[in-house]
């Protein structure tokens, strides 16, 4: 668990963990979305706001990892614009006609509030199976939105909270970003 957390309570982390862990288990040489750190990922975006700049949009064009100037573990401002729309699409709408101009929005935190109560806080100490059912009659909404921040945090880039040290990348066996060095002819050629 990181040190601060931004948006998730130390109890709502662990049920985070346990339940990343159920869709993205420890397997072989795979260390499990928990090990990676889903639940730091997901305390990132949904508390993206309690940061200057928010934890967004990483710099660049350059992680560092193959050379070039390292600036991905630099977040950017946002445009007033780009602001509303992240700010509608974590926050929700909230009544807020410039959020609601089409019309009423759940948020992503709303969401996991409601999957929250759903898993429950014993969530972690229960065993699998009793883990699997809960995940299944939590509402589609937070499974979906669930499920796709469990894989940003494996796979994505970990300036966001997750892939902790590069090991959801090595799982894969994905180089990462490469940039600036990019793609030989060769590896280009090769794909299929």
């Amino acid at each position: 668990m990181s040190t601060s957390l931004r948006y998730l309570t130390a109890e709502q982390h662990r049920v985070v963990t346990a339940a990343a862990d159920r869709l993205v288990p420890p397997l072989d040489a795979h260390p499990g979305a928990g090990a990676l750190g889903a639940a730091d990922y997901i305390d990132g975006a949904l508390g993206a706001f309690a940061t200057n700049p928010p934890l967004v949009f990483t710099g660049g064009p350059f992680s560092g990892r193959f050379g070039g100037d390292a600036r991905w573990g630099e977040f950017m401002a946002l445009t007033p614009l780009e602001e509303l729309a992240w700010r509608t699409r974590i926050e929700g709408s909230r009544g807020d006609p410039a959020r609601e101009w089409n019309g009423p929005v759940r948020g992503w935190q709303e969401i996991y509030a409601d999957g929250f109560a759903a898993l429950g806080a014993d969530f972690a100490d229960l065993d699998p199976a009793v883990q699997d059912e809960r995940l299944r009659t939590a509402s589609r909404d937070f499974r979906t939105v669930f499920y796709e921040h469990v894989c940003e945090a494996c796979y994505g880039p970990p300036e966001y909270g997750g892939n902790r040290d590069l090991a959801g990348w090595r799982a894969i066996q994905f180089p990462g970003d490469v940039q600036p060095r990019g793609w030989t002819d060769e590896e280009v050629s090769s794909r299929e």
